[in-house]
């Protein structure tokens, strides 16, 4: 019982100061990027549990300034790459190139790619073919890539945060379900409401502007995200999970189940990886707000960033005019 007492009061302890040092980080990007406190936040958690996010919104939102502004905040090695309809692979990852000494004797030196950084962005991921999208998926996963049959490591942490443009917009290609599943959000950016743009009005063009401050170091970050899974998640939280992604895969996906209405409107749903990414994300989200568990109110509030891209509606659903954001919703609400 005392060793219990004393890895709880460790626990507590580690919590105490995490919330204060991400407090911190939080103001610090709250300086720079204006108005969009759901979307630090869940870009915040996607890092907290070391996976990567999809930022998703039109141009002018500032996603590729927030992610700029994690890296500096978070103290992360960041590197760019503007993805584009003949971006190639090497690009990304690198390439082998032959060398020839003095003495005549030749070679080959892998020169890495902007891959091999902390934080990559990936800027307009669904603007590249999807050869090249595709380049990423060994690197996000395995976190290592295999160039000539030579296996090299990537940094760690290793994060990507991509952003993307509606795919409705012109010149953009759809990312294959097998890559969207290694993200573990899709963070919806949405428009600023009047007060923050009025604010962003003022402070963007003048002649100085706010630069972003660096409060944590790659080693707190990587204690923290070590202290995310050692937060104890109560039963209830975890029967909320795995209610609300095995509710959100169709009827025919689960026998024991008689189907619903809902359920018949869903053609695919979510895998074992969403509940991971669920029982990850409530602990970030409870570290980030300074409480010691998380609740069934954290998996209902990021239900929709973790589940959107990974379910897709039958034609049925989609004619009498669902879409899966509402149909989230209902499941998340069932759960309160």
């Amino acid at each position: 019982m005392s060793t219990i007492n004393q890895t709880d009061r460790q626990i507590v302890k580690a919590v105490e100061g995490a919330g204060t040092k991400l407090a911190r980080a939080r103001e610090a990007i709250g300086a720079v990027i204006f108005g969009q406190a759901p979307v630090v936040e869940q870009a915040l958690i996607t890092l907290l549990c070391g996976g990567h996010g999809l930022l998703v919104g039109v141009p002018g939102l500032a996603k590729t300034k927030l992610i700029d502004t994690l890296g500096t905040v978070l103290g992360l090695d960041t590197k760019r790459i503007q993805f584009t309809p003949d971006l190639m692979p090497p690009d990304i990852l690198g390439s082998e190139v032959l060398e020839e000494s003095a003495s005549g004797k030749r070679s080959f030196r892998f020169i890495k790619g902007p891959v091999f950084t902390q934080l990559l962005m990936a800027d307009e991921i669904n603007r590249a073919s999807p050869r090249t999208q595709a380049a990423l998926l060994q690197a996000m996963q395995e976190y290592h890539v295999t160039i000539a049959g030579q296996r090299h490591d990537l940094p760690r942490p290793f994060h990507v945060l991509a952003t993307q443009n509606p795919l409705e917009q012109e010149g953009t290609y759809p990312l294959p379900e097998a890559q969207l599943d290694r993200f573990m959000m899709q963070i919806d950016v949405p428009y600023p409401d009047i007060d923050s743009e009025r604010r962003m009005l003022f402070e963007t063009t003048g002649i100085e502007q706010v630069q972003p401050e660096h409060t944590l170091s790659v080693e707190e970050l990587s204690e923290i995200q070590r202290l995310v899974r050692r937060i104890p998640v109560g039963e209830s939280v975890v029967e909320a999970i795995l209610s609300l992604v095995r509710a959100a895969r169709p009827a025919s996906a689960d026998g024991n189940r008689g189907e619903s209405v809902i359920t018949k409107w869903i053609s695919w749903g979510p895998g074992p990886r969403a509940s991971q990414a669920l029982m990850l994300g409530v602990r970030a989200r409870a570290l980030i707000d300074g409480r010691f568990a998380p609740s069934i109110d954290d998996v209902a509030a990021l239900a929709e960033p973790v589940l959107q891209h990974r379910m897709a509606l039958t034609f049925a659903a989609r004619a009498e005019g669902e879409t899966v954001s509402g149909i989230i919703g209902k499941l998340a609400e069932r759960l309160r």
